[in-house]
């Protein structure tokens, strides 16, 4: 029995699952959970001290790698100095001001503790402006664990809502409506049907939390269009597009400006955080200025926002995305070859499905050339990841969990690390074939 096998027989004695967030129980996969102790750089090391290339960077966060020295820098100096304070204090002043001097339709912003906090109270201030109720999300958009939006957060088409959790009330189903991806006359038929109740209508402009499913400008545009027309807010919840793709994230590329959007993961510098913000006269309507209520006890916490601060000063000069941008583009080609793999990619966002043979593969292509919807992909892809990521993960390649979660690559990849991934992935998928 390895020692990750032990700690996991201990932990589903104590926790659901064994684990504190699902995916990271290895259901979707199957087998044991690799229990990591730390990393360094491109790598994680595991309790039996064995080395991984890590392509799942805790989701996101680490767009630097782990444990770089200008984010360790700066914990080391916010725990010197107190790491909980629970009054006004200058760390988040500059970071906010960091963030809203550089983005212009983040006028005001609040910081949280997660994306799934910014999000809930993105909504709040949406109903509170319109003083409508009802949200339109769309299908395979996951905006955090908030009752109102586990609605078809994953697959399946329906005409009604059907929650994705046990445990919500009907008053959350009544008022979330769903509609499809990349579908300008569903999308149409909505705002004519319920437009003059809608509070908003939110979105991830890069859905990437079921696949990688980038949107088109078109798209995207028309639901900007819709919500003014009919008197709704438009909010872009970029909580892990936002500084990964781009120091401003997917919006300059969607050519929308949304009215509220929401952020987290990077602005924490791999701490718990979240922030939404947008037009002053929306923030306006929160606590203490406005009638709308949000707190918070350990919100914009010190250790988070001088680590937030670090990493988006490295950021700022745009030098680290062309680095990105570069090690994508390597991966990008290094696979493109390998048969039955599709692959997408925005920037440092990964995502491998596999669509079977290559035949498969060409047929899904033909059919979508890149694909924007849960509803175009092949037939079997999650099991075939499954198939393709043990493999991965004897050869020392950490990838998440999960078939239809994506991939991240981050500043401490080097060219050799990428084609070590492509190498891998091409052995793997030969091996499953």
């Amino acid at each position: 029995m390895t020692r990750s096998e032990e700690l996991y027989a201990r932990a589903v004695r104590v926790a659901p699952g064994g684990v504190h967030s699902p995916v990271r129980a290895f259901r979707s996969v199957g087998g044991t959970p690799v229990f990591m102790t730390g990393g360094q750089g491109a790598r994680l090391r595991d309790v039996d001290g064995r080395e991984y290339l890590d392509f799942c960077m805790a989701f996101g966060p680490l767009i630097l790698g782990h444990g770089n020295e200008a984010v360790r820098a700066a914990v080391i100096g916010a725990l010197e100095r107190g790491w909980s304070l629970g009054t006004a204090e200058p760390y988040s002043l500059e970071l906010a001001e960091f963030i809203t001097s550089r983005i212009p339709w983040v006028q005001s912003l609040r910081f949280v503790n997660s994306g799934t906090e910014a999000v809930m109270s993105a909504l709040r201030v949406a109903r509170a402006a319109t003083g409508r109720s009802k949200i339109l999300k769309f299908e395979g958009c996951y905006h955090g664990h908030a009752d109102a939006m586990l609605l078809r957060a994953g697959s399946g088409l329906a005409d009604a809502p059907l929650p994705d959790s046990a445990g919500l009330g009907l008053l959350a189903a009544s008022e979330t409506l769903v509609a499809p991806l990349d579908d300008e006359a569903a999308l149409g038929r909505v705002f004519e049907a319920h437009g003059a109740q809608l509070a908003c209508a939110i979105i991830e402009p890069l859905p990437a939390n079921f696949g990688l499913l980038p949107q088109r400008r078109e798209f995207l545009q028309r639901l900007a269009k819709l919500a003014q027309q009919h008197g709704a807010l438009l909010i872009f919840d970029e909580v892990i597009s936002g500084f990964r793709v781009g120091f401003q994230g997917y919006t300059p590329l969607a050519g929308v400006t949304p009215d509220l959007v929401t952020y987290g993961k990077i602005i924490g510098g791999g701490f718990p955080v979240g922030a939404y913000g947008g037009r002053r006269e929306l923030m306006e309507l929160v606590a203490p200025v406005g009638p709308v209520y949000q707190a918070g006890t350990l919100s914009a916490n010190p250790v988070a926002m001088c680590a937030g601060l670090a990493m988006l000063r490295a950021l700022d000069d745009g030098g680290v995305y062309a680095r990105l941008e570069a090690r994508g583009a390597q991966l990008e080609s290094e696979v493109a070859s390998i048969p039955g793999l599709v692959m997408q990619r925005v920037g440092s966002v990964f995502w491998l499905c596999l669509a079977g043979d290559a035949e498969a593969a060409r047929r899904s292509r033909a059919q979508h050339a890149v694909l924007r919807s849960p509803a175009h992909y092949p037939e079997g892809c999650a099991r075939r990841y499954v198939a393709l990521y043990h493999p991965l993960l004897a050869r020392g390649i950490y990838l998440a969990p999960s078939a239809f979660e994506v991939g991240f690559i981050c500043a401490a990849h080097t060219s050799a690390d990428i084609s070590a991934l492509a190498t891998a992935i091409r052995a793997s998928c030969a091996a499953a074939a």
